[in-house]
């Protein structure tokens, strides 16, 4: 047993090493705060996509997921839901996994229109840390199938269609000269080509009743004087454009500061079909007639030929000559201007002319196959639609045949091949489907293009599917119940469909082209009663000229 002293020594040692201990230990380790969290998932309506999702309906809930639990009175001023165009979207904010994932769910998204929701670095922890990188989700609705006007007949559709868009040519003509703007946005700014489409377009509107006759033959005289004493010509023939009060050229470009033989034919093909249809004995209709063959008689066809060539050539400048230099050859939007030269009774061109000129010896002809269909002539794909409409706005292709090809296959043909390519929708754009198919020159977001299988950016004109009423009824028809019943709050308007829409990256314009209203007036009223076809056809040059040239049809 130990003594009391032995029991204090030990004592006395047990605690200089405990104390000893104690002052060799480290302390226990600060963990620092973070100074920002991360981003961890994110879903739309259950479903992860990445950072972009299309198809999305009204009222989607977007579930984002962090590394940590959020602030939740920091979300509001750090999360925005807006459209590509700014406007503010209306949402509310439910918080999931202890505050780690917010959920977003907007009031009422705008059907076809593209959102983005943005998270900034402003979004804040519970423990006050900000997020380390801001996000942006884009979202594109869907479209809403709900029909938008009361269902009418597929008759009384194709004269609401008419009706409509004749009022572009009518209602919205110069006032001065009754041309045919450019566009809706043009000012006095006419233009030669789609003024003849517009003629053919009033015409029509007369015999539908749109128009009274007495009031489309005062339009008609209206016009046919200012062209014959007020527009430029050069050699006969007009520019592209036009100022509408006075006459005087706008050039199109720097080159192209004078005649358009292209232009100058489709405002041909419009005053043969007027002069056609205003064939009473009275000395009103008797002068309109013999002035507009003043026009018609005074374009020197075969002095375009540029020295004798075999060839048309497109444009002439009085300041620069033959600078663009570029023949008129086939197989695109310019037949007209073949069929014109050779019908012309006092500049006529030789079948030669047609022959190398404009089908190259037989190097138009195409003859491969493009999604099911043999396409006769032009290019792989066929190129845009308005091959098969500027032209054939008066020329008749119904069994219409040359040596090279037969005209009703070809046009149906290319039509076809372009709803097929819009069905099979290779590059998968919003909305193509046999209900909204049509590539054609029109305009784009920021821009014009002529869209084909071969230059698709994603944008469908109405014009393209509407026009080719005459080759593809079935599905043109289609196309038309779409963009009216479907998509009519957001593409018909005062002159009927807008000129273009992309379902891709939501965009409807807000323009109207007479060269794209012109066919849908044009070709639905061919479709209806071929009035424009039989009207064109029975002039007796055309009859002959394009005889002269080969042709042969039941119209001929």
């Amino acid at each position: 047993m130990m003594n009391t002293k032995s029991n204090l020594v030990f004592g006395a040692i047990v605690l200089f090493f405990a104390c000893g201990k104690s002052s060799k230990s480290n302390p226990d380790p600060v963990i620092p705060v973070s100074s920002s969290f991360t981003f961890s998932t994110l879903k739309v309506n259950g479903q992860a996509s990445g950072f972009s999702y299309t198809n999305v309906n009204a009222k989607p809930a977007i579930a984002i997921s962090f590394s940590t639990p959020l602030g939740q009175a920091s979300v509001t001023g750090s999360v925005s839901l807006a459209t590509k165009a700014g406007a503010a979207a209306a949402y509310s904010v439910a918080f999931q996994h202890h505050d780690s994932t917010v959920v977003i769910t907007p009031t009422g998204l705008l059907p076809i229109t593209q959102y983005s929701l943005k998270v900034s670095t402003a979004l804040k922890s519970a423990k006050g840390s900000n997020l380390q990188s801001a996000l942006e989700v884009q979202l594109t609705t869907a479209i809403d199938s709900t029909a938008k006007f009361p269902t009418i007949t597929d008759e009384q559709l194709l004269d609401l269609v008419e009706r409509q868009t004749l009022k572009y040519f009518y209602d919205f003509g110069h006032p001065t000269s009754g041309l045919a703007r450019e566009r809706n946005s043009s000012g006095d700014v006419v233009t030669s080509g789609g003024s003849g489409f517009g003629i053919m377009a009033i015409v029509a509107g007369i015999s539908r009743g749109y128009i009274s006759y007495a009031d489309g033959l005062a339009r008609m005289q209206k016009i046919v004087s200012f062209l014959n004493t007020k527009a430029q010509k050069f050699h006969g023939a007009f520019p592209h454009w036009l100022n509408g009060a006075t006459g005087a050229i706008v050039p199109f470009s720097t080159q192209d500061n004078g005649a358009d033989l292209v232009e100058t034919s489709y405002l041909m093909q419009g005053l043969i079909t007027a002069r056609q249809y205003f064939s009473s004995a009275n000395a009103a209709e008797t002068q309109l007639r013999a002035d507009i063959n003043t026009l018609w008689n005074g374009v020197e066809w075969d002095w375009f030929r540029q020295n004798d060539q075999n060839a048309l050539y497109w444009h002439w400048s009085p300041d620069q000559g033959w600078a663009i230099n570029m023949k008129i050859t086939g197989w695109n939007e310019a037949l007209i201007v073949y069929v014109l030269g050779a019908s012309s009774t006092t500049h006529n061109i030789p079948k030669t002319v047609y022959d190398q000129g404009w089908a190259g010896s037989g190097g138009i002809k195409n003859g491969k196959t493009f999604y099911g269909v043999t396409l006769p002539l032009g290019p792989d794909r066929g190129g845009p639609l308005f091959f098969e409409h500027y032209s054939f706005l008066g020329i008749n292709p119904t069994g219409l045949t040359d040596a090279y090809a037969n005209y009703e296959t070809q046009t149906k043909a290319h039509a076809m091949i372009n709803y097929n390519y819009c069905v099979a929708n290779p590059l998968g754009n919003g909305g193509y489907s046999a209900n909204c198919w049509g590539l054609t020159a029109s305009d784009i977001d920021g821009g014009y293009t002529a869209s084909s299988p071969t230059n698709d950016v994603g944008v469908i004109a109405p014009t393209a599917a509407i026009a080719s009423l005459p080759y593809t009824p079935t599905q043109s028809m289609a196309a038309l119940h779409f963009f009216y019943y479907t998509l009519g709050d957001k593409l018909w308007g005062q002159y009927g469909f807008y000129d273009a829409f992309n379902l891709t990256n939501p965009w409807f314009a807000n323009s109207y082209l007479a060269i794209d209203q012109g066919p849908i007036v044009v070709m639905t009223e061919n479709y209806r009663s071929g009035l424009l076809w039989r009207l064109f056809m029975s002039a007796p040059e055309i009859k002959t000229g394009m005889k002269n040239l080969g042709f042969r049809g039941p119209n001929l």
